[in-house]
């Protein structure tokens, strides 16, 4: 019957095109299988534009110096970073040169990075405030190559001997919109340092030392937009009055930012409340270095240095700015 062959006919024709479909299928699953294996992942990545850069990237600045425990506390670190996707690490030695043991350990992490070097200057206190002004400074002159196509990003001061759990970083700094705030663990001469919250919002600080500062915060306790990070010019300076002498609520405020605009986290349960960084730190070890056999292994100690006439902070900023050397590495995600 005609009926029943034009059936025929349309049936053998869509048989045909779930062949072809099929084919097609396994040919591009083919392709894609060989990229994987044979080609460079950057090609790969290049070739992949079904992958974007949508959630928003961290950027870690760890300023850092030679002593014994150095080695053991960024590895510890780099072992933590290395769990977090789409995450800058800039690293700024206190020396005037980079070395090569910390080189090959950021190399190791297969992190994108940025290894830095500039030594503190005159009038600065000698605990990371002039590296820290120097990696923001490089971070908004190179904020399209760190970015890398993200179109956002939230920025944490990380020091190298704290101790980090990754839902600081996944949790935590990947949701800041401008400024987020949440405990630290073992600072400040007390178990706790934390916001205090009311119904979401930040009414003062639980903190023994210094309770009146617009932000009683360790730097810990803390993570910036990039957007507030770029739209100003705030850096560390040589003081802060308004934080007796602690830096960070003279940062935050010259970002514009206020009270309103913090965003705690860490408070969706009144009670058993998880802390996510800890303030660590390494016990210095007290070796006779003279007669230390190290076998040939590198083990960082700082040796005695003969003190030298300081000079003018303009002239040393300048020469530490001639003598910053830069690496920037970078890891195609898979």
């Amino acid at each position: 019957m005609p009926v029943a062959g034009e059936m025929r006919r349309q049936l053998r024709f869509g048989r045909f095109h779930v062949f072809k479909l099929f084919v097609f299928f396994l040919t591009v699953f083919a392709v894609i299988t060989v990229l994987r294996t044979s080609v460079d992942s950057s090609v790969f990545k290049k070739l992949s534009f079904l992958k974007a850069n949508k959630q928003p990237l961290i950027v870690v600045i760890t300023p850092t110096y030679k002593r014994a425990t150095r080695l053991a506390d960024l590895t510890r670190m780099a072992n933590t970073l290395m769990l977090i996707k789409d995450l800058h690490w800039i690293v700024i030695e206190d020396s005037d040169t980079k070395l090569e043991c910390i080189e090959r350990l950021l190399n190791r992490t297969g992190l994108p990075y940025s290894y830095l070097a500039a030594k503190t200057i005159s009038g600065y206190p000698k605990r990371g405030w002039y590296q820290r002004t120097v990696a923001l400074n490089y971070l908004r002159k190179n904020r399209k190559q760190i970015l890398d196509g993200h179109k956002e990003g939230v920025l944490y001061f990380g020091d190298d001997d704290n101790s980090y759990d990754i839902r600081l970083y996944n949790d935590y700094l990947r949701n800041v919109k401008k400024l987020g705030l949440w405990a630290v663990g073992m600072v400040g001469g007390t178990p706790v340092e934390s916001p205090d919250v009311v119904n979401g919002t930040v009414v003062g600080f639980r903190v023994k030392w210094n309770p009146s500062r617009m932000f009683a915060v360790d730097m810990a306790g803390f993570g910036i937009n990039l957007q507030m990070v770029f739209n100003s010019t705030a850096v560390f300076g040589t003081s802060c009055g308004r934080g007796g002498g602690a830096p960070e609520t003279c940062l935050i405020e010259d970002m514009g930012l206020t009270r309103k605009d913090i965003e705690p986290f860490g408070y969706e349960k009144d009670f058993d409340r998880d802390i996510v960084v800890w303030h660590t730190k390494s016990n210095q070890p007290s070796y006779d270095m003279t007669k230390a056999d190290l076998n040939g292994f590198i083990y960082e100690y700082k040796k005695k240095e003969n003190t030298t006439e300081a000079e003018s902070p303009k002239k040393a900023e300048e020469k530490a700015q001639v003598k910053i050397e830069e690496t920037v590495t970078k890891k195609q995600q898979e």
